[in-house]
């Protein structure tokens, strides 16, 4: 069954008003009629339900709710991915794929070795292709919950957002001790936040290094291969997700 997002202020009395490119999606892609049924999902509340449509038109679609749907997709563990900048399909990929494997937000971050520079204009452009991105990828994928794309921010000033997770975790090549297995079966188990800081296709600057380390994070391995930048984010999901034993809300 089709799946869409909704605000808070489209659900009025028990009726749903899908509005914007979901819109022509429905009518000219899809090609639903009145008395079709889709999922729809709030994503302000993430409570799911299951609609007919009413009514089709080119501004809005109405729909009715039949009933609230259940649904476990969410994972337990907010993962918030730090990723210095790539190229842009390199970041267009990291966004797909991380939204379906269930990270809850990602920051693009000006590293010293980011290939790519963006000015205002070009951020706001890739701001908002890269939220589209995320929202596509979170229906294709089932979620109840399209994941943040945060504004770019500047390495130099993230130390103090690292505050708020319980650990942030840096995959670095030159790391040889501390594996990301042995700091991952030291965590309990139950709704963790956790921060993974991402280099760019240069690496990490070895100042961008101790900088983190001295805000507390594990520097960590991945083993003895050097992994591309759209790797890692990927890599480290499935990993953290799977050794925590969390495949979706309970």
């Amino acid at each position: 069954m089709p799946k869409f997002f909704v605000k808070n202020n489209q659900i009025k009395n028990n009726i749903i008003n899908i509005i914007g490119t979901d819109v022509n999606h429905i009518a000219n892609v899809l090609r639903l009629k009145a008395e079709n049924e889709i999922q729809i999902c709030n994503e302000d509340s993430g409570i799911n339900y299951k609609v007919k449509i009413i009514d089709i038109n080119k501004e809005d679609i109405k729909c009715k709710i039949i009933e609230e749907i259940e649904s476990k997709t969410e994972a337990n563990t907010h993962i918030h991915i730090f990723q210095g900048i790539p190229k842009f399909e390199k970041m267009e990929l990291i966004i797909q794929k991380c939204t379906e494997l269930g990270v809850k937000e990602i920051t693009p971050v000006e590293m010293e070795r980011c290939v790519v520079k963006l000015d205002g204009k070009t951020e706001n452009k890739k701001l908002e292709r890269w939220r589209k991105i995320a929202e596509v990828a979170a229906k294709q994928s089932g979620r109840d919950k399209i994941p943040n794309i945060n504004n770019v921010i500047k390495i130099k000033n993230i130390c103090n957002i690292l505050k708020n997770y319980d650990i942030v975790l840096v995959p670095y090549e030159k790391e040889k001790i501390t594996t990301l297995k042995e700091v991952l079966v030291k965590l309990p188990q139950k709704d963790l936040k956790i921060a993974i800081i991402i280099g760019p296709e240069g690496g990490f600057d070895e100042q961008e290094i101790k900088m983190l380390e001295q805000s507390n994070c594990k520097i960590v391995t991945l083993g003895n291969r050097i992994l591309r930048t759209e790797t890692v984010s990927i890599a480290m999901t499935s990993i953290i997700l799977y050794e925590l034993a969390d495949f979706g809300g309970v």
